[in-house]
Order: structure tokens, then sequence, then C-alpha cells
């Protein structure tokens, strides 16, 4: 008769085992089955596993690939490096394409001075002694006649000969030279060579009279005091004239070297009764700018 021990179900009696030895060892005995996805997220398109290892828009902005990101930056920056180089490569124009050009800006900067702002003369007799000497070079300002300037009594100023106070220049028989000083001259780079200019000081303007009697200048009947005579010289010099009215737009000058110069007294028989045309008057002379022994500094205007 059998019997049924406590604890079983019937037939051999169950042995003891030992916690946890036997289920380790069906473990290791057991073949495993394929595992599944221990969650829905395993291989998910998050999981970084399987076909969904794919990183989607935003990840790539999270990650700095964007446009906008670091790879961006990147790309601009080698973008901005390559520009610099490619500048950076351009050969220089030569010198023979470089020469002409800077030599024509020279010229057109010469050539804008000479017509608004300053032209060189040079003074070629002693009649302004000791004002201006012989060979000293004079900035003359032609700004001033297109702002309006008008010559006043006593500004020295630099016109063109109003017919026959000068002999005819003599002309350079060396026709290349000749055109080289004409371009040169045209553009202002050394003074005037085929025009007739003189310098003076005004003594009167159109509408005043003007008298010289013994030593003594008037204008409008009032004594003209001339502290820039030359050394030994008086305001007639021997000349006595006048009364002698300016017509209107014309100017009375003379030297300051008055014994030596043949100015308005000299040529009172000849156009304008020895007045000079306003419209003749190149501008006041400003400074002397040569030699740097007489450098001199007249005014904006002369005074």
């Amino acid at each position: 008769m059998a019997v049924n021990l406590p604890g079983t179900s019937g037939g051999a009696p169950s042995e003891p085992a030992e916690s946890g030895v036997p289920a380790a060892r069906d473990a290791q005995n057991t073949p495993q089955a394929p595992r599944g996805p221990s969650s829905p997220h395993e291989n998910g398109p998050h999981s970084g596993n399987g076909p969904y290892n794919r990183r989607g828009p935003h990840e790539h902005a999270a990650r700095g690939d964007a446009p906008g990101g670091r790879a961006g930056a990147r790309r601009r920056a080698d973008g901005s490096r390559g520009r610099k180089a490619r500048r950076a490569g351009r050969r220089p124009r030569p010198w023979w394409v470089e020469l002409p050009v800077m030599a024509a800006v020279g010229l057109v900067v010469a050539l804008l001075i000479k017509t608004c702002l300053f032209q060189v003369f040079t003074i070629p007799s002693g009649s302004m002694e000791n004002t201006l000497r012989i060979g000293d070079r004079v900035g003359v300002n032609k700004l001033a006649p297109l702002t309006g300037w008008k010559p006043e009594q006593g500004q020295p100023v630099v016109f063109k000969d109003p017919g026959n106070w000068l002999p005819p220049q003599p002309v350079d028989p060396n026709p290349f030279t000749n055109a080289v000083s004409s371009v040169l001259s045209f553009v202002g780079l050394v003074p005037p060579k085929d025009d007739n200019y003189l310098v003076k000081r005004v003594i009167a303007t159109g509408g005043q009279t003007v008298q010289c009697a013994g030593t003594t200048l008037t204008v409008d009947g009032r004594k003209v005091d001339e502290p820039y005579l030359h050394p030994g010289d008086d305001s007639c010099a021997g000349m006595d004239f006048g009364p002698v009215k300016v017509p209107s737009g014309y100017i009375w000058v003379e030297g300051d070297h008055r014994s030596d110069s043949a100015d308005s007294r000299w040529h009172r028989q000849g156009p304008g009764g020895g007045a000079v045309p306003v419209g003749n008057v190149v501008g006041p002379v400003s400074a002397v700018v040569w030699p740097v022994s007489h450098l001199d500094w007249f005014g904006w205007t002369g005074r």
C-alpha cells in the first residue's frame, strides 16, 4: 500500500534542494529563446539600435549640425578664409600700368589746384623790391575772385598785360622742350611762359581820383601812407601826374620800387589811361613760396 508523504502529490518522493542552486543550473542548461524588446522603447526610434538609428532634424539641430550650428559656422569660416586667400593671391598691376595712372591723377590734381586755388608766378624784375625780389616765386590766390573778391587799395596783385606794357617774350627754339614746358605751364607745375603777366600794388580803384605831386601821393584828396616803398624812394619818384579819375571796372597800379617801375604812370596814353581792367587780374599775391630764405605770407587777399 502506497503511502503519500505530506508535501508530495504522488510518485517518487521529492529531494530537498539547496536554495537557488538548481535554478541556476537550469538556467545554464536551458536554451535561450530569442530575446524580444524588453520595453517598447528599446529598439524604437530613440534607442540608437536597429533600423531606427537615424537622427531626425531636431536631433541635428540639438547637436549643432544645422546651418545655424557649429557645422554651419565652420562652413562660413572656411568660405571666408577662401575669399581672403583669393584676394591675397591677386597679382599687383605692373609698374608700366601704375605709373601712367599715377601721373595722370597727379596732373589732374595740379590742374584743379592751378585753376581754382593757387598758381605760382616768377618775379622777373625789381619793380616790387623789396617786397618781392627778382627770382621769387609767389603764390596767387585764384579762389578769391571766384568767391566775390575785388581788388582793393594796398593789395599786391598779378594781372595780365593790358596792352604792350611788356616786350614780346622769347620763344624756346627747341620744339620738344617748348612743348614740355607749355604742358607743365598749362597744368600749373611751372610758371607761365608764353603769357605776359605783371605784379604791382593797387593804389586806387574804379571811381577814385589819384594824384602825385612832389613826394606826396593822394587818393580822393587823402595822403597815402606807403611803408612798403623801396628804401630811398618816395611816392612820386620825380614823376608828378594827375589828378586822374580811375574808370569804373579798372584799377590804378604802381610798383613798390617806384623809381624802377613802368606802371600805370608810364602808360597814361594807352588803353584805360594807364589803368588796368579788373578782368585782367588773376588774383591777389598771398605768399612768397620760394626761395626758403624769403618765405613770406601776405594773407588770403594779400593784406
